[in-house]
């Protein structure tokens, strides 16, 4: 029998996953298995067993869940997690599928665990949106005609199916049509989906082309994907314009503090979300709130700090033209004066010296997006927002797992160096 403990290193990174999760209440994921003590049915899989082959896997930037089952089987350090447990594709597909809200429990658990620490600090807090490709492709996505001849072409196909499986007795080939027919049946259920969502787009832009109507005019009709519904069409880093998420990532200290995947294509209105979020987390809103440019609205500057008085805000103010009439200057300086003194106060602290030196820390948040982007989030696998989500917050986890670990070790080796030494 083969001894996998011998075979890992004291300090291999397989076994920090597994103390990291030893350390989290489990409770929630637990209350979900059924099959328990005198209750009928098959045994489960450990909820803590799933979560650190995630997370081991997420750190080597792998987020297939057939990869996973096949490393399972064959990886040291994979089969050292498992400790002999049942591990399949689907055990492992499901658990990211089911448990993005417990996934983001389990985040505020160690969070605020790492505040307690004092690793994180609430003093200042970076948010920042990235753009990342979702799992379709360009010519997935169909405007409202073209959409109407793939629903009425799936709509066929199923019927179709249907009729030859009442028909055909034989087994083998009764299973392939049922297994065709579940597939043509997911794929309407897809298209319906999609269907929802264009007329939702189209709502938008007829209520944005009242204010924006020549902005709106250039952009075109709407286009939703077949494969992705909940996915947007955006422009993205390299200029592609493709199916795609922007997820909204808050750090601190080199911690993730939250992250969500929104199709809002700009970052603008987004931020009062992420900061309520950030204080039911944590207690409290930071002192300093870091945003890029035009990532705050006017409007989201006067409800932060109505909401949040002692926290400060630093963004630059969305840059404006300058070849402009005297009367359009005339009219600027007129809503200036009638501007909220909240809007006023954050101009000029934008434009002074100490708050230019603040916002350039903000760039600080792009080691996250790098990081989780390495590890194999720059394109996502999984179809649907709420299995985006248990992406990223996976993702967030193992980032602040492993550099909490090289703090700690910092911390360590700096106080080992001010010991005095003994004579």
């Amino acid at each position: 029998m083969v001894d996998l403990d011998s075979q890992l290193p004291d300090d291999h990174r397989a076994r920090l996953v597994w103390a990291f999760v030893e350390g989290l209440d489990l409770s929630e994921f637990y209350d979900r298995i059924k099959a328990r003590d005198a209750v009928a049915g098959r045994p489960a899989t450990d909820p803590q067993v799933v979560l650190a082959v995630w997370l081991y896997a997420t750190l080597e930037g792998i987020g297939s869940a057939r990869a996973i089952d096949r490393l399972c089987q064959q990886h040291a350090a994979y089969r050292w997690l498992c400790g002999g447990a049942p591990i399949n594709h689907d055990l492992l597909a499901g658990f990211r599928r089911d448990n993005a809200a417990l996934l983001d429990h389990l985040l505020t658990q160690s969070v605020t665990g790492l505040i307690a620490e004092k690793l994180i600090s609430l003093e200042e807090m970076a948010i920042d949106g990235t753009k990342v490709r979702a799992w379709a492709g360009r010519g997935s996505m169909s405007k409202r005609k073209r959409l109407e001849s793939i629903e009425k072409l799936v709509a066929e196909r199923v019927a179709a199916l249907k009729s030859e499986l009442d028909k055909d007795p034989a087994e083998p080939e009764r299973r392939r049509k049922k297994r065709a027919l579940q597939a043509a049946e997911e794929r309407a259920r897809r298209v319906e989906r999609a269907r929802q969502k264009l007329a939702a787009l189209m709502q938008e832009q007829a209520a944005r082309a009242k204010t924006h109507a020549k902005e709106e005019a250039e952009k075109g009709e709407p286009k939703v994907s077949v494969s992705d519904p909940e996915a947007r069409a955006m422009r993205l880093a390299d200029g592609a314009v493709a199916p795609a998420w922007n997820v909204q990532v808050t750090t601190a200290n080199g911690f993730v503090m939250a992250i969500d995947p929104t199709d809002r294509r700009k970052d603008s209105g987004l931020a009062p979300g992420l900061v309520a979020k950030i204080a039911e987390r944590c207690g409290r809103a930071p002192q300093r709130l870091l945003a890029d440019t035009t990532a705050m609205t006017r409007q989201d500057i006067v409800e932060l700090a109505e909401r949040y008085p002692d926290m400060t805000v630093y963004s630059p103010p969305p840059p404006e033209r300058t070849d402009v009439t005297a009367e359009t200057l005339r009219k600027r300086r007129w809503r200036r004066r009638r501007e909220p003194s909240a809007v006023t106060a954050w101009r000029a602290r934008m434009a002074s010296e100490d708050g230019q030196e603040t916002y350039r820390r903000r760039k600080l948040t792009e080691r996250a997006h790098g990081i989780i982007k390495n590890r194999g989030m720059s394109r996502f696998l999984v179809h649907g927002r709420e299995k985006v989500r248990a992406v990223c917050v996976l993702q967030a986890l193992a980032l602040n797992l492993c550099w909490a670990n090289t703090l700690r070790r910092r911390i360590a080796a700096a106080a080992a160096m001010a010991m005095p030494a003994i004579a």
